[in-house]
């Protein structure tokens, strides 16, 4: 599949984001010794909880790929295409997961929820995320598996919603399949927005590109939406199974578990999107890609939006060692700081 522009999926929503260079910002600074050693560029934006941008730093309007950061609107796209899963299962479906057995074992469950077999999956080959199950299936002399790669739930998922639609399995994951068609019209749904392009994302999934902002947007219409909608399924399994959707010792978990009713989801090259019940909700691009950026980016975003920072405390960052001390940390840039006192 090559990446093709998507000019239209039967919807009447704004233009689609431009495809450009995005104008990216310092976002946050590698400070060793007091000296700044490294500068992290990025984007981020904070909504506030009536939808308006309180706070956008960089480029949040350019086409970016929100890559597995988009998998909780994937998620509702197949519930309303008629997905019939709940709670942990579900919260798999929206998962990157660490590979653990549980994982494993959830993704085994829907596939025999929908009388299809692992072989049946066409997500990529792969070991385990988390370093510490990947060493021991290494040591064990296990080989890397579709059932391992770390999107296992949400393709099983797809295949499952793909069963009970009578739709062909064997190429679901083309863009022009009925079941990529309906999450491309959910995607613009609840980013409020066209479609700028699609590619092909790490597992062998279609990969939407639209803007932080966006993505944002998305993120605060599934928390606020009413009890009982697909909108309001997800997050709910989401937050009451956060290791399912990460794994053990993963920070999306940790985030969730630290900051009540948050939702969060992260995205390979430095993507994370996050929001509250009442509607606030951040997003960040770090344009390298960093991991040690992303974080304390994302909970300095969520103070910002008025989380309480001593809640956000341990999400500020690994600090910068010199000889075994502690010399440095990441400071996120100073217009991400709070300007006013903190909501509980």
């Amino acid at each position: 599949m090559t990446t093709n522009t998507l000019t239209n999926y039967g919807s009447s929503l704004a233009q689609a984001p431009s495809v450009r260079e995005p104008l990216h910002a310092p976002v946050a600074h590698l400070i060793r010794g007091g000296v700044i050693e490294g500068i992290h560029y990025g984007s981020v934006v904070v909504l506030a909880a009536d939808g308006s941008v309180e706070l956008q730093i960089g480029d949040i309007e350019a086409a970016f790929y929100p890559r597995s950061a988009l998998k909780p609107v994937q998620a509702v796209a197949l519930l309303r295409a008629g997905l019939p899963l709940d709670g942990d299962l579900l919260a798999l479906t929206a998962a990157s997961h660490s590979g653990e057995e549980r994982h494993l074992a959830g993704t085994r469950r829907i596939l025999e929820l929908a009388g299809l077999t692992e072989g049946e999956l066409r997500n990529v080959t792969d070991l385990p995320f988390d370093p510490v199950v990947r060493e021991d299936w290494i040591r064990t002399g296990r080989l890397p598996s579709r059932l391992a790669q770390n999107c296992s739930g949400k393709h099983a998922a797809m295949l499952y919603t793909a069963h009970l639609n009578g739709w062909s399995l064997d190429d679901y994951l083309d863009p022009a399949h009925p079941l990529q068609q309906a999450i491309a019209e959910i995607v613009e749904d609840l980013t409020g927005q066209g479609i700028a392009q699609v590619a092909v994302d790490g597992c062998g999934a279609p990969l939407f590109s639209v803007s932080l902002h966006g993505l944002a947007r998305a993120a605060a219409r599934i928390t606020t939406a009413p009890p009982g909608t697909p909108e309001a399924q997800v997050a709910d399994a989401m937050r009451e199974h956060a290791e399912m959707v990460s794994g053990s010792g993963r920070d999306v978990a940790a985030l969730m578990r630290a900051v009540p009713g948050l939702l969060t989801k992260d995205g390979f090259e430095g993507v994370q999107v996050a929001a509250l019940p009442d509607g606030r909700a951040v997003a960040v691009k770090i344009a390298d890609g960093a991991d040690r950026a992303r974080v304390p980016v994302t909970a300095a975003a969520l103070a910002r939006a008025g989380v309480n920072p001593a809640a956000l405390a341990e999400f500020a960052g690994a600090p910068l060692l010199g000889g075994g001390e502690v010399v440095g940390s990441i400071r996120p840039a100073r217009a991400l700081e709070p300007l006013t006192a903190p909501t509980p």
